[in-house]
């Protein structure tokens, strides 16, 4: 069987022992029933990526036999170093990139989001849609967890936690990127904290010396590889 249409006719036809529909197959791929059609007369020659793996599992069928013809339909499935990853199908949501002055303006009634740097997608949701944004690392006061040019995912709906990584405002508009430490209470119970940076060569900077506003919380990093 050398093309995808005969395979998909054979694991749907021949090896159950009821047949199977395009309209099943369809719902549990997750695909609209056109899309089978097309699979099934050929018109679409290849099946990738989750549909694959969605349609192999429904139809008990080895993945790589389904989209190749390579091995048996009954061939079990195994984890390998060429096979260890899940194919996701994640909604994605816009959401602005901010410059460090923008980010340290973020809570100010007067920052109205206009004129972001960019725009990226990320399927972070949060608590409140609208306070998620991103920046780009600058500088190496981060180093080497972060690394100029990282791409960093902020909810500024969070309330920072010992340990966590925050974008921090510090007396004037613009944002610095660092580690949040808990030093103790003030006398009204609340937190006295410290901005660390990773690089030890950059000053630590205490909430009982400084005027320190924290924006957000990091909750992705994404990084970009050199080829």
């Amino acid at each position: 069987m050398k093309t995808l249409a005969e395979r998909l006719k054979y694991a749907m036809e021949v090896l159950p022992p009821k047949k199977i529909k395009g309209v099943e197959l369809a719902r549990a791929v997750g695909v609209k029933p056109p899309s089978v059609s097309d699979w099934l007369s050929g018109k679409s020659k290849t099946m990738e990526g989750p549909n694959l793996i969605k349609a192999a599992k429904f139809l008990k069928v080895n993945s790589t036999w389904l989209g190749t013809g390579v091995g048996k339909p009954t061939d079990k499935e195994e984890l390998s170093e060429f096979n260890n990853v899940t194919f996701v199908d994640i909604p994605l949501r816009k959401i602005p990139v901010l410059d460090y002055v923008q980010a340290g303006m973020w809570t100010q009634v007067n920052y109205d989001g206009v004129l972001p740097q960019s725009y990226t997608y990320t399927d972070y949701k949060g608590s409140r849609p609208e306070d998620i944004f991103s920046v780009i690392v600058e500088g190496d006061s981060m180093s080497p967890d972060f690394l100029p040019g990282d791409k960093l995912i902020i909810d500024a709906a969070l309330a920072p936690k010992p340990g966590c990584y925050v974008i921090a405002q510090n007396g004037s508009n613009e944002a610095t990127f660092k580690k949040y430490r808990v030093t103790g209470y003030d006398e009204y119970g609340r937190e006295e904290f410290e901005l660390v940076p990773l690089n030890p060569d950059y000053p630590t900077l205490s909430s009982k010396d400084h005027k320190i506003t924290i924006i957000g919380v990091m909750v992705r990093h994404v990084r970009d590889y050199k080829y």
